[in-house]
């Protein structure tokens, strides 16, 4: 169902249940996958609306006002965000690669305060809504929202027409508290999901760490490579697959996630120039692993960057160089705190 097919069932039930909300048919889902599913019991709260793309610390910002203002209007505090991206739709040329997945957003932002996350699937239908159509559908209707939350250059509606100061009148026609919080700086310039996506492309995952409110996370599939890393006692998972933007050439001191279970990691991304190889390849040596990892998923956080990668002269040498870049990330993942359970 289209969110505008959505909205007129909304008023049709509106009629049939008085002023309650209308009953919805699914309960608990993590994260909501569409205003199709939203259940009445998370009505009559807080909404910010936006991407929210990596999850930064301008966000969380915003989300603990957000948290404020539910806990103000008695309501839940709801972040409705979009999949894919609305642009790339509109100009996928332009369509920057994602910094997360729908559900690592959804854990990110419920870890920062929030009780519902929808994540609608973005459509044609709902990009031709007008910015006063899709206030009265999404804010008013589906989520009954008694208060609004977002940042000043926010926009919405057909074309981006709704800037903050529409919000704003229609936020006052309807009776609907609104909040404007100011974005957050860092160095220079303003956290943005484009700065730390400039940031991740040039394999600066430090400074996006400091801009983020979780260190940077990739996902992926392991396939079988060259099985050179087993050769040198540095066994390695290949991740290929990999659906968010992945960083700049160079060795990595990360953390990966098998399942339940964590691991420190040594991960390269580049060509092997060693052994005459070119190619992009994205590897991880998951430090004390021992076992099978093909055709499993497999989910990495960058904590720092180690060092560029390099030719070595010899196979002996590339070994020597792997073991202290193994020391080194023990040494980083050590003094990192970790918010799951650990084998580092």
């Amino acid at each position: 169902m289209t969110v505008a097919g959505k909205c007129d069932e909304m008023l049709r039930n509106e009629g049939a249940a008085g002023d309650g909300p209308a009953r919805l048919r699914i309960e608990g889902e993590h994260p909501i996958r569409s205003l199709d599913d939203f259940p009445a019991s998370l009505t009559c709260g807080a909404v910010a609306i936006g991407n929210f793309d990596g999850v930064h610390r301008g966000h969380a910002r915003l989300i603990e006002r957000l948290r404020q203002k539910a806990d103000e209007v008695g309501g839940p505090a709801t972040v409705f965000t979009f999949d894919p991206h609305p642009v790339v739709l509109l100009r996928p040329d332009a369509a920057p690669p994602p910094l997360t997945w729908a559900e690592r957003k959804a854990d990110l932002l419920t870890d920062l305060g929030v009780d519902a996350v929808v994540v609608q699937p973005t459509d044609l239908a709902l990009l031709r809504l007008s910015a006063r159509e899709f206030f009265e559908c999404v804010v008013l209707r589906c989520l009954r929202a008694k208060a609004v939350v977002e940042g000043p250059n926010f926009r919405f509606g057909r074309d981006r027409a709704g800037d903050i100061r529409v919000l704003g009148e229609l936020c006052a026609e309807a009776g609907v508290a609104l909040d404007v919080v100011e974005p957050m700086t860092a160095g220079d310039g303003l956290i943005s999901s484009s700065r730390i996506r400039e940031r991740i492309r040039y394999g600066d995952v430090d400074a996006a760490r400091e801009m983020l409110t979780q260190p940077y996370r990739t996902r992926g599939m392991v396939v079988h490579g060259a099985r050179r890393g087993g050769a040198l006692g540095v066994p390695t998972a290949n991740l290929e697959a990999v659906d968010t933007l992945i960083p700049g050439s160079g060795v990595y001191a990360g953390r990966a996630y098998t399942g339940a279970e964590t691991w420190p990691a040594a991960v390269n991304i580049g060509p092997n120039p060693t052994f005459g190889e070119h190619g992009l390849k994205f590897e991880i040596h998951l430090i004390g692993f021992t076992g099978a990892l093909y055709g499993q998923p497999l989910e990495v956080d960058f904590l720092s960057r180690l060092r560029d990668i390099q030719p070595f002269h010899s196979s002996e040498e590339l070994k020597h160089q792997l073991q202290a870049d193994i020391r080194a990330v023990c040494e980083i993942t050590n003094s990192t705190s970790n918010g799951k359970g650990s084998n580092s």
